[in-house]
C-alpha cells in the first residue's frame, strides 16, 4: 500500500527540542517497523508518519496535506541519551502553530500506547552462541 502526502509552501521554520524519551521511543518503534511508521494520535484526530528523515503530521479532515513536519533532528549534539534532541518544526498550514501547542505531549502518549500494544506475548529466550574456530585453530 502506498500513501501520498502533499505540502504547501513553508510558512515558518522554528527551532525546538524533543524530549529524549519521545525521540528514543519514536526511533525504537520506527526501527521495528522498517522504513515507515504510522502513529495515530486519536486525541487530536491526527496521524503522524515517521521515517528516517522527518516526522510529518496530517489532520484527519485533510488527510493528504501535511500541516507540519519535524525535521533535521540532531541527536549527535547530545552528551547523553536522556538529553532533549534539537530539531526544526516546519509549518505548512496556518493552524500549525496552534496544533504544536498540544502535539508534543499527545504524540508521546500515542507512542506509548503503540509501544504497549507491540509488546511481545512470549518470554524472551537466550541463545547460546558457539565461537567459530579461526584459521589455524584446533577444534576443541
Amino acid at each position: 500500500m502506498e500513501e501520498r502526502f502533499y505540502r504547501e509552501q513553508e510558512m515558518a521554520r522554528l527551532p525546538a527540542f524533543l524530549p529524549a524519551a519521545t525521540y528514543n521511543l519514536a526511533h525504537t518503534l520506527l526501527a521495528r517497523a522498517g522504513q515507515c511508521l504510522f502513529v495515530p494520535i486519536r486525541s487530536l484526530q491526527y496521524m503522524a508518519v515517521l521515517d528516517a528523515e522527518e516526522f510529518i503530521f496530517v489532520d484527519s479532515q485533510n488527510k493528504a496535506w501535511i500541516e507540519l513536519a519535524w525535521q533535521h533532528f540532531r541527536p549527535q549534539v547530545r552528551s547523553s541519551l536522556d538529553e532533549p534532541v534539537p530539531f526544526e518544526v516546519v509549518h505548512y498550514l496556518p493552524q500549525a502553530a496552534e496544533t504544536m501547542k498540544r502535539l508534543p505531549g499527545e504524540f508521546q502518549k500515542a507512542l506509548l500506547l503503540l509501544a504497549d500494544r507491540q509488546k511481545p506475548d512470549a518470554p524472551a529466550t537466550i541463545l547460546e552462541l558457539q565461537a567459530k574456530a579461526g584459521p589455524g585453530d584446533k577444534p576443541s
